[in-house]
């Protein structure tokens, strides 16, 4: 395996691939080698990725969208991955809902079940409809991305950090029983980065002060090579700027 294409052959699917770290990771594991089938909510979306993204890496990539609370797509999709390939290496789940940034008496209900829905629900639908998938490769990687306010709740939060929390305990106990198989499940915690969801959640910071989503790209495909043993909680910390 070369240096510089680490995930030539590998089969990675990225969810939430039309922005922010879901399109960092499409774009890098592409470049690395990986034919990746990218999924986002609407087909504009993965248009918009195919058209401005993959003609970029020198390489192809399928598009697939799919909203991802629908766990029925999620089915149908492992289906198609099956019939095509055969098997999974790589699964990199970024979708994600902020939520309402709100008291969390004054939540509407709507607003908690769709968070709850993207962050925690919908990577049960994945791991149920992908294991059997990833259990077919050499060395199946699953990396699902979290926070910290999964383990420190912060104000106002509380959808967002609830169904994070509830992410790191499902991931946590499936890595447990992939222990002695070649699939390995990964939380990786990327911190503040310059994304449309962080803005939402502070938009009084100066974004032009955090790394951009592709400082993540070396780390990740790190994490998901074949040759290496991943941990199983990753958290970015990105190199400080000259002179800082």
């Amino acid at each position: 395996m070369s240096d510089d294409k680490p995930l030539r052959g590998r089969i990675a699917l990225v969810t939430g691939a039309s922005r922010g770290i879901g399109r960092a990771a499409a774009l890098g594991l592409a470049r690395a080698g990986a034919h990746v089938i990218a999924t986002a909510r609407t087909q504009g979306g993965v248009e918009g990725l195919g058209d401005r993204v993959y003609g970029r890496a020198g390489t192809h990539a399928t598009l697939a969208p799919l909203d991802i609370r629908n766990g029925e797509g999620i089915d149908q999709l492992g289906g198609q991955i099956f019939e095509r390939w055969g098997q999974l290496d790589i699964l990199v789940s970024c979708a994600g809902d902020l939520g309402q940034l709100s008291p969390t008496a004054h939540l509407e209900p709507r607003t908690f079940e769709r968070a709850v829905a993207v962050n925690l629900t919908a990577n049960f639908r994945l791991i149920r409809s992908l294991e059997p998938l990833l259990r077919k490769s050499d060395a199946g990687r699953a990396i699902f991305v979290t926070t910290g306010l999964a383990q420190e709740p912060r104000a106002f939060f509380s959808a967002y950090g609830a169904s994070k929390a509830g992410l790191d305990n499902l991931v946590r106990a499936w890595a447990d029983e992939m222990a002695h198989t070649q699939v390995r499940a990964v939380l990786l915690s990327p911190g503040p980065m310059r994304t449309r969801m962080r803005a939402a959640a502070f938009p009084g910071e100066d974004a032009s002060i955090l790394p951009p989503p592709e400082a993540l790209v070396p780390d990740l495909i790190a994490l998901v090579r074949a040759d290496r043993e991943p941990p199983a909680y990753f958290q970015f910390l990105p190199s400080p700027s000259p002179g800082a």
